[in-house]
């Protein structure tokens, strides 16, 4: 699979790279947080909410919106899903990682998503990325073999148990989380979650 990098034309449709945001900190303070075999996703962690850079991405990348800031470590090669939200997501790179994206406008009308036009970016360490609200992603890939790690910045509440059961019809069958819709693919045991199975085609590896 061709890796593609976020500063390349052809990740404009997907994102932007920031600029001028003081990540110094926030990275340090990282360097704590665990690092397993698998995938592990915090999405809210008070000791980096309470980093100055909390207030400065909550008035510039959100307009002012009230935030969560999270992290999603470990190792990973494989596609396994894609979400959307209904908001941008920003994240920061601990340590370079591997992004597979692609456009939620390349859903089908029964809600299936052919995993062939997923194309991967590597983002390096130390670059703050905002991912636009219509892009599909999922967890990071390895670029080393001693895992990634990952600061994830969303919305309040983003990702947390839904308080409603839904009728699941339509686009409501991806709703799976609040501001979550995600599309599994058969190969996980996501299904077992409640999660709508749609992913069409090969459970993409960057190995």
């Amino acid at each position: 699979m061709v890796i593609k990098k976020v500063t390349d034309k052809e990740f404009s449709k997907y994102g932007r790279v920031l600029e001028n945001y003081s990540l110094k900190e926030i990275i340090k303070k990282m360097k704590d947080t665990p690092l397993p075999r698998d995938v592990i996703y915090e999405p809210s962690v008070k000791e980096l909410e309470d980093l100055e850079i909390a207030e400065d991405l909550k008035d510039r990348a959100f307009g002012g919106l009230p935030i969560q800031i999270g992290y999603c470590n470990g190792n990973n090669y494989l596609l396994n899903a894609v979400e959307y939200h209904r908001s941008s997501e920003i994240n920061i790179a601990v340590t370079d990682l591997i992004l597979l994206i692609g456009c939620q406008q390349d859903i089908e009308k029964d809600y299936t998503y052919d995993t062939s036009k997923i194309e991967a970016f590597l983002v390096p360490e130390g670059t703050i990325i905002e991912v636009y609200a219509t892009t599909l992603h999922y967890a990071p890939c390895n670029v080393a073999d001693d895992g990634f790690k990952c600061i994830v910045v969303l919305p309040k509440d983003t990702n947390l148990p839904l308080e409603k059961s839904i009728n699941k019809d339509g686009e409501d069958r991806l709703l799976f989380a609040k501001n979550k819709w995600l599309i599994g693919h058969k190969d996980t045991n996501l299904d077992s979650e409640g999660a709508f199975i749609g992913l069409v085609g090969k459970n993409i590896s960057i190995k």
